[in-house]
Parts: structure tokens; C-alpha cells; sequence
């Protein structure tokens, strides 16, 4: 995907997530009674605005990397007096907090409501988490896992998917404890309890991933090597390889199937290959040479053709389908648990558990942004499900200048009757930038690495 597209999606999802965050402040707002003079969808110069009868100023502005609603407050400026009883600084504490809350709770209804619908629409596909190899001297070797085993639960949560051994597993990064395990093999109704202990798991290391720092690769179906694509101009276009070639021999080496033959020719960048494929009952050989592809500073062949993916075997096919209730309380349910993931993410980065590094800026969220719509829009609404989950959460931090840092004077002031000093407040909103700046500065700088 090109850079143009992949800035149109990353903007299509702020401006929505943002939009409708500004749109809760705003409707709660109005129904407190506060008077709003602009309810602006990003920053800078404006470039189209209209007005309603209430006097509310609706812009669009140059930069769309934001928004606010600005309410009428006598702390920014003189107020009529016959509008002082519609300033947001004259109203209750218990309706401040109801305008500062609402923009957040926006973000978790939008997530709701894109899960409901794709749970409703699509249900929930996935595939058991049968273990295809243990690594020997890993946690997983540790915990007697085996090959063949199904995780059932990990830490006993129920684990029917490795998206869902997957999360469960992010959950005990850069922790100390016991892991534990239940597992069966496949036609098996027989259940085995395991652990092994965990000692700053993973703690510190970059980007990193669960499933190989547990020691355990899934099990994947064999596939043959038969030619599903062929790249025309390739190595492998060149030699006259046809998609439905079956490779069944390299240099008189046999090949059994894609594994074998992906591994045989990126050992071999620019080597001649003698290729033995089967096409209508006859053999014919093809010679083809492999490019050299370089990536990550490692060089490798590549005749650029692709293979058809293998079949799953039935009873590891997962699957679930929601009615519209059964849906909505599963959209809730997993609203809530990102949030919890979330916060847990937060924690860890603050108390080291976890690297700094893999903290993440606008330039990951855009690549994220144009693979997700590029791999549909069901994708896309999922990634924005989980983005708005985020923005929810990351608002709700108790930092000056973030919903969540007035939302914490304004349980102050509940508590002690008055309100918290403008000097504390303002030194606070100082911190507040400087930490916020500070960690925009940090993810771009790790996005600019990956880079």
C-alpha cells in the first residue's frame, strides 16, 4: 500500500475516533445545561464552519490531527452576565465530572458497537491451539508440554484459540510466578495440569513474542508444494513453472512438501536448481535460479511463487456464532477486557516490566492503520475498535491536561469541599505537558527505529 493510502486510512481513523470522542463532551455538554462555542474536528486555521441556532460554531480545521469542543468559561474570558448560569466553570462538580467523563465513555460505546456488529455478522473464527514443537531448555519444555497437546486454559482461563493463549500469555510479560497450563491431546478426554516458573519473563526485550519466548511453535498442517501463483518475470516464470506444478525434487534431492522446498531455495540465492515437478501425470525438469533478496541484513533466495495454504483438520477448526444479545454482551465483555489489558500495559511500562520500546506512535499507528483496511473493512473496524479502546483508556490516566487529569481535581474538590488551587492546577497542567510531549517524543523516536 502506497504512502497516500496509508495516510488516508490513518487520518479516516483519527478524524472517527476522535470526532466521536469531542462528541460526547459535547452531548453531555448540551445536557447540562453549558453553552458550547465551537465543537471544532481538528486544529489551526478553519476551513469550513457553520453555525445552529444555539450559537455553536461546527469547523473543520486545517490540521486533522485532533479536535476539542471549547465551552463557554469565565477562567478564558468575560462572560455575559445573562449567560454565567451556561459556563462550564458555574456548574456542580457532579455534572463536570459527567461532561469529562463522557468524552472516554464515547470511545468505549464506539468500541461496543463495532465489536457487537462483527460479532454478529462474522462470529468468531480461529484454530485450536495444538502444539506443533517444543523447544528444548524453554518454559514450555519446563511445563512438560508436548507436541500434539492442546492448550486448554492458560493461568485457568479457557484458551480455544491461540489468539487467546496469545493474549493471555501478553498478560505475564516481564513477570516473576507460576505459568500454568491445562492440556489434552486431540480425541482425548483426558486432562493434564502443568507449570513452570516464570523469572522476569521476557522483561526488557524489544517487541517480544510470546509464543517463541514460551518455546512452543503451533502445529501447521503439511502443505505440498504445488504452485498456486507464479510471478510473471521470476526465477521461477523464467524456468517455466505453471501454478498447479507439483515440486517434487531439487538437484535429485527429494521434496515432501512446501516447508521443505521454501528452506531448499533460500539456501540457494543465485544458485542453479535443478527442479523436478510433476505437471499432468509426466516429470519434467526446470532449472531456475533463486534471486537474492536482502532483508534485515540477511541475504536469500526467492523465485517468486506462492503455494496454496494446507487444510485444517475439522476438529481444530474453531468457531462461534452470536445472536444480537449473546453478540452485544460479548462486545461489552471485550471492551472491558482491553481496557483491563490496556491499564495492565501501562503498569508494566511504568514499573519496567516491559521495554519502553515497544511503545508506539503515529507513524506504527498509520502502517497499522493502511495494512488493517488493505486487509478489508472488517479489519479496519476491528483495529479502530481496539484504537478507540486505547484513546478511552490512555484519556482516563490521571495526567493534567487529560480528561483524566481533570477528572481527578474535580474528585478532589468533591472530596474536600472546595475547589483545588489554580496554582496547583496550573503547575499540574505544566507536568501534565511536559510528561504527554515526552512520551509522544519517545514513541515517534521508536517508530523512526523501526523504521
Amino acid at each position: 500500500m502506497g504512502i497516500l493510502q496509508i495516510l488516508f486510512w490513518f487520518l479516516v481513523a483519527i478524524i472517527v475516533l476522535v470526532t466521536i470522542h469531542e462528541f460526547g463532551h459535547f452531548y453531555v455538554a448540551r445536557r447540562c445545561g453549558v453553552k458550547v462555542l465551537r465543537f471544532s474536528v481538528g486544529f489551526g486555521k478553519v476551513l469550513v464552519r457553520r453555525y445552529d441556532k444555539s450559537g455553536t460554531e461546527y469547523a473543520l480545521s486545517a490540521i486533522p490531527l485532533g479536535g476539542y469542543v471549547k465551552m463557554l468559561d469565565e477562567r478564558e474570558g468575560e462572560v455575559d452576565p445573562a449567560e454565567v448560569h451556561q459556563a462550564f466553570n458555574r456548574q456542580s462538580v457532579a455534572k463536570r465530572i459527567a461532561i469529562v467523563l463522557a468524552g472516554p465513555v464515547a470511545n468505549f460505546i464506539l468500541a461496543i458497537l463495532i465489536f457487537w456488529m462483527l460479532l454478529v455478522s462474522s462470529g468468531e473464527r480461529g484454530i485450536a491451539p495444538v502444539i506443533g514443537s517444543v523447544t528444548p531448555g524453554s518454559v514450555a519444555a519446563a511445563a512438560n508440554l508436548e507436541p500434539g497437546q492442546e492448550i486448554l486454559a492458560v493461568d485457568g482461563v479457557v484458551t480455544s484459540s491461540w489468539q487467546q493463549v496469545h493474549k493471555q500469555l501478553l498478560r505475564r510479560l516481564g513477570e516473576t510466578g507460576t505459568l500454568t497450563f491445562t492440556t489434552r491431546y486431540l480425541n482425548s478426554s483426558l486432562r493434564y495440569q502443568s507449570e513452570a516458573q516464570l523469572d522476569g519473563w521476557l522483561r526488557g526485550v524489544d517487541e517480544p513474542e510470546p509464543l517463541s519466548g514460551l518455546g512452543v511453535k503451533p502445529f501447521v498442517p503439511e502443505v505440498p508444494a504445488v504452485a498456486a501463483e507464479v510471478t510473471p518475470d521470476s526465477p521461477a516464470d523464467n524456468a517455466g513453472l505453471i501454478p498447479g506444478d507439483k515440486i517434487i525434487a531439487a538437484n535429485d534431492q527429494i521434496i515432501s512438501n512446501a516447508r521443505d522446498w521454501i528452506n531448499y531455495v533460500k539456501a540457494r540465492p543465485a544458485q542453479s536448481i535443478a527442479v523436478m515437478v510433476e505437471r499432468d501425470e509426466q516429470k519434467i525438469t526446470l532449472n531456475m535460479t533463486p534471486a537474492t533478496v536482502t532483508e534485515n541484513g540477511e541475504s536469500f533466495g526467492r523465485v517468486g511463487m506462492s503455494m496454496a495454504p494446507g487444510q485444517w483438520p475439522e476438529e481444530m477448526l474453531r468457531t462461534r456464532d452470536y445472536s444480537l444479545i449473546s453478540g452485544f454482551v460479548a462486545g461489552v465483555d471485550r471492551t472491558w477486557e482491553t481496557s483491563a489489558f490496556v491499564l495492565l500495559s501501562v503498569k508494566k511500562l511504568i514499573f519496567g516490566e516491559i521495554s519502553t520500546k515497544n511503545l508506539s506512535g503515529a507513524i506504527t499507528i498509520a502502517k497499522v492503520a493502511g495494512s488493517e483496511a488493505e486487509n478489508g473493512w472488517r479489519s479496519f473496524l476491528g483495529f479502530l475498535a481496539l484504537l478507540s479502546v486505547s484513546l478511552g483508556v490512555f484519556n482516563l490516566l490521571p495526567i493534567p491536561v487529560l480528561d483524566g487529569g481533570h477528572l481527578m481535581y474535580y474528585i478532589v474538590e468533591l472530596v474536600k469541599g472546595s475547589p483545588v488551587s489554580e496554582k496547583v492546577q496550573a503547575v499540574g497542567y505544566q507536568l501534565g505537558l511536559v510528561m504527554v510531549i515526552g512520551l509522544t517524543i519517545l514513541a515517534l523516536y521508536n517508530d523512526i527505529m523501526r523504521l
